[in-house]
């Protein structure tokens, strides 16, 4: 996705800058990145906004591109999708906001006013979708440019906590909407969650909403199981030795799930939602995938099940918001570590060694 520059001057509202070069971590193909300078953004469409990051945090997705199974990303990328910022400087189109305010910054960058987002479907804006850290400059850096600011951004209420909000960039929205709402999560439902991460965590966490009987985690991690025990899962299943799918059988009389959620982004995690969906069931696929899988349609094509595929629009971010503002949702318990945003490689080392570390979400601030 591109966005379109124009080469004249951009009137803008703005905090005064000491310097023109900040710190960033960039892309430099799979497996290599750096912690360097890189010229601060500027403004440069009237519906920009220019962001001092105070709070950011890493992704699995980010791991996918490293890992090079995205690659639309190229060398020189600011990587990053998630944060909480400081406007500092506006584009003169700019309504909602006003320079000093802080701001969740939404993973999807929306226009507002393409076809696609009339249908609320953001994340496929023409203008926008899913850039940041992806085809443009992202959030794991001291500054940061948001395009159609007035749709990319939410108010950060007062009394918020950083490390809390900072989920609404995208884990929880992703968790929700691609796993729960897609899988059409009813109370008494047996819901199955493949990947116990900070994803698959969110859409533990959400599901509940919709008080289905049984929520069955499966991971190979036994620490991320027990924290799935601690968010609410009913049943836990370690899928080390291979027979994931005939425990879970068993726990389920052979009958399988009424929705089964992929959030790990593997073949053989898409493989073992095949094999546990109960006739009329739903997969919802979360995970991002950078192989192809194989669709067992030979026995699936008599189940009537459905599948499901999304990107997160955060759509329902606004809701969400509301939600853990009341207390009744608390997204700072995915929360593991915290380092200093020019720390960032360490806490790459330790995000990458999930296992190892027993690190779900880890947070970077800067001294505000």
């Amino acid at each position: 996705m591109t966005i379109s520059t124009i080469d004249l001057p951009v009137s803008s509202q703005s905090s005064p800058t000491s310097t023109t070069i900040m710190k960033a971590l960039v892309y430099h193909g799979p497996g290599k990145k750096d912690w360097e300078n890189k010229p601060r953004p500027t403004i440069l469409q009237p519906e920009d906004a220019i962001l001092r990051i105070t709070t950011t945090t890493l992704c699995g997705t980010d791991l996918h591109i490293l890992k090079g199974d995205l690659p639309q990303v190229i060398d020189g990328r600011i990587l990053g999708h998630e944060g909480i910022g400081v406007i500092e400087e506006l584009g003169s189109a700019v309504t909602e906001f006003k320079v000093g305010d802080k701001v969740i910054i939404s993973c999807v960058t929306a226009c507002l006013k393409c076809d696609f987002c009339r249908q609320g479907k953001y994340s496929h804006c023409r203008n926008g979708g899913w850039i940041l850290g992806y085809t443009l400059d992202g959030t794991q850096a001291e500054y940061v440019r948001i395009p159609y600011a007035d749709g990319s951004l939410y108010s950060f209420p007062k009394n918020g906590i950083e490390e809390s909000l900072v989920m609404l960039s995208d884990i929880l929205p992703t968790g929700f909407e691609c796993g729960v709402l897609n899988g059409k999560v009813q109370p008494g439902d047996t819901v199955a969650i493949v990947g116990a991460g900070p994803v698959g965590l969110s859409v533990l966490l959400t599901a509940q909403f919709y008080s289905p009987a049984r929520i069955i985690m499966i991971d190979l991690d036994e620490n991320r199981l027990n924290v799935a025990k601690e968010f609410g899962a009913t049943d836990l299943i370690n899928s080390a030795k291979g027979d994931a799918v005939e425990q879970l059988m068993k726990l389920t009389g052979n009958a399988g799930v009424d929705v089964a959620i992929e959030a790990v982004g593997l073949p053989a995690t898409f493989k073992i939602c095949q094999s546990i969906l109960a006739v009329g069931g739903r997969l919802a696929n979360v995970g991002v995938h950078g192989k192809s899988v194989e669709l067992d349609m030979e026995k699936l094509w008599d189940h009537n099940i459905a599948i499901t595929t999304r990107l997160v629009d955060t759509s329902t971010t606004p809701m969400l918001l509301k939600v853990v503002e009341s207390g009744k949702l608390e997204p700072s318990k995915l929360v593991t570590h915290h380092f200093a945003l020019h720390d960032i490689i360490n806490a790459y080392e330790t995000f990458g060694n999930a296992a190892k570390e027993h690190a779900l979400k880890v947070v970077l601030t800067t001294s505000e």
